[in-house]
């Protein structure tokens, strides 16, 4: 005769065991929903190239009413040396920066938000919220870094975002 608790202990492991076979929690570290590293939050890169140590975060773009396309993100140098953003182009226009473009070591360059220190804009280019495009960073030391970055448009965190 078996005992009631034992008939509940064997299904409670069976649906635990069904649970992580599934939804591929079991995996761990290699699961395939822990390897996203982003949606619409902006692209991130990190250049090593040339001696470099540079961190680019939260990369995106937001398109203005007036058709422009406002560069956000962050961009970190971790190299007692210094370097340059040089510009920032896409699709053959290039962007007009402002502000800081000197990478000191640990001293961010930030696009938008309440502590930016520069401003990069594709003045007047039609851009269409939802688009993905690729935007050639140039740089002194560390070159050329390309990343695809999505346009997001004007609303929620980018709702003050101005060209």
């Amino acid at each position: 005769m078996r005992r009631p608790h034992v008939k509940k202990f064997t299904i409670a492991i069976t649906a635990v065991a069904l649970t992580l076979s599934l939804t591929s929690c079991g995996y761990g570290p290699n699961a395939a929903t822990r390897l996203i590293k982003r949606v619409t939050d902006g692209a991130e890169a990190t250049v090593t190239t040339n001696g470099s140590n540079l961190s680019i975060s939260n990369l995106l773009l937001v398109a203005t009413e007036d058709g422009s396309a406002v560069v956000v993100g962050t961009m970190v140098n971790y190299m007692d040396e210094a370097d340059a953003l040089l510009g920032i182009s896409a699709g053959g226009t290039t962007a007009t920066l402002t502000g800081e473009q000197n990478l000191l070591r640990d001293k961010p360059i930030r696009f938008e938000g309440e502590t930016a220190n520069a401003k990069a804009v594709f003045a007047g280019v039609g851009a269409q919220a939802g688009k993905n495009v690729e935007l050639q960073l140039a740089f002194a030391r560390a070159g050329v870094v390309t990343v695809n970055v999505i346009i997001r448009d004007k609303r929620d965190d980018y709702a003050n975002v101005t060209p």
